[in-house]
């Protein structure tokens, strides 16, 4: 039997240069972790697992800045952010 060892990698260097997959880690505060992977946000899109929840939320995200619908709001508020410093109103960061 042969002995593994934790952190030791068990796939060839060719083996990752082909895998196209992105791993990252993401750390959270309580209070994103109840609004992100809570029971309700959970049953509003029929998963349990929660990088699944994670994953199927920022594709939501990312298919939503890039529609049609949200380009206007985003030049609007940026707009916004151009005037305001031209003013020198500083309330929003």
């Amino acid at each position: 039997m042969k002995q593994e060892f934790p952190f030791v990698s068990r796939r060839l260097e060719e083996e990752r240069v082909k895998d196209k997959r992105k791993i990252f880690t993401v750390s959270l505060n309580l209070e994103e972790i109840s609004f992100l992977l809570g029971k309700e946000t959970k049953r509003l899109i029929q998963q349990e697992k929660d990088g699944t929840v994670i994953k199927q939320l920022a594709t939501i995200g990312a298919k939503y800045i890039h529609s049609q619908q949200i380009g206007p709001i985003l030049d609007i508020i940026q707009s916004n952010k151009r005037k305001n410093k031209r003013l020198g109103l500083v309330e929003f960061e």
